[in-house]
């Protein structure tokens, strides 16, 4: 499909009040306009992602902990906050 034609079914659907397929062509749209040429680009499966999802600025969906990470042991409540030494 080229911007053209996503365009008139953008319209179509926006006068049909479905704005949630409006949506989706939208992005489509703006997805094929950045990518350059339309012909190698197949914009089905791709979704924004939604910016400050992992913080300010990152584009990474998921935190992915490196290799050999190991996670640390949870401390004992029992022994939080003692000391030998009095205050």
């Amino acid at each position: 499909m080229t911007i053209a034609d996503l365009t008139r079914l953008m319209e179509e659907a926006a006068v049909a009040l479905d704005f949630e397929k409006a949506r989706r062509l939208r992005d489509q749209i703006s997805l094929l306009r950045a990518g350059g040429d339309e012909q190698d680009i197949d914009p089905t499966g791709l979704v924004r992602q939604q910016p400050g999802a992992m913080g300010l600025g990152t584009s990474q969906q998921r935190m992915t902990p490196p290799d050999g990470w190991v996670k640390p042991k949870k401390p004992d409540p029992m022994t939080t906050r003692t000391s030998r030494r009095k205050r």
